[in-house]
Order: C-alpha cells, then structure tokens, then sequence
C-alpha cells in the first residue's frame, strides 16, 4: 500500500505540464519475427513443396502483417500472395505447443509440422516431439488461446 507521503513525494516527479507519461500496454507482435523477419527468413510455402525448411531471399520478399516474408524463389512468393493464409504457420509463427499452453514462445526453423493441410512451428524438435504425442488436443487448446495470448 501506498503511503498519503510517498504519493504526495512521487508526484513532485510529474512535469509541469501536468502529463503523466504511462507506458503503452506491450503486446506480443502478431507474427513471430527475428530482426523483422517472419519465421526468421524462411520460406513457408517450402515447408509444403519441399518437405523441408528452406531459408528464403531478400529478392523475393514482401511485407505482411507487420513482418518481412522471404522466399526461395519467384514462384513460391506468387502463391504465399495469392494466399497467404494457407501458407503461413499457424499462431503468427510461435510456438503452437506454447499458444496451446497459454504462452508465446520463438520456434526454429527445423522443428515443424504439417496437420490437415496447416503448417506449424515448434521452440524445438524436443517440444516438436512432444506436440506430437497430443498434436489435435493441442490444436485445440492452441485455437482457443490464439490471438488472446498475445496480450498475456
């Protein structure tokens, strides 16, 4: 509890002016991004042809939910544009066994699935692993946590 003095003291601090500077609300970005890249620069349209995670090019790259996308090659880039839902990891890139417990987390690039058509990226193999075990019941918990996490 706040004592009547240390609050009287702690608003000497306020500016003249009268404004109380009160910082912004930080959220977790929509799209897990390193350095401003989506999925650290890899291409997820190749997680699809490829069967493997392929960095991507800053020659074929475009800007989508705040975050740069990179790709492979002109061709993987024309079908993430024509849309990019299908392509794109679930839960923005982060890690779906976090969103399934209620948490962001980062992912690496080798630790990936596909479900049902659905790209989705995991902290690591090990976490990859055990999403595996439980992959639709985590699905599920991760679809019921996901935007809201990123206000947690």
């Amino acid at each position: 509890m706040i004592s009547r003095r240390h609050f009287l003291l702690s608003t000497l601090a306020v500016p003249a002016a009268g404004l109380i500077a009160t910082p912004a609300l930080a959220m977790t970005p929509e799209v897990f991004a390193v350095d401003g890249l989506a999925i650290r620069g890899y291409d997820p349209v190749a997680y699809f042809k490829e069967e493997t995670h392929v960095e991507g090019s800053a020659d074929h790259a475009i800007t989508w939910k705040g975050a740069e996308w990179r790709f492979a090659s002109a061709e993987n880039l024309a079908d993430f544009e024509a849309d990019p839902e299908r392509w794109a990891p679930q839960y923005g890139g982060y890690c779906a066994y976090a969103v399934a417990n209620g948490y962001t987390a980062k992912t690496e690039a080798n630790a990936w699935s596909i479900h049902d058509g659905k790209l989705y990226l995991n902290f690591n193999r090990a976490i990859r692993a055990r999403w595996a075990v439980s992959k639709e019941r985590f699905i599920r918990e991760a679809d019921a946590n996901w935007p809201n996490v990123l206000n947690a």
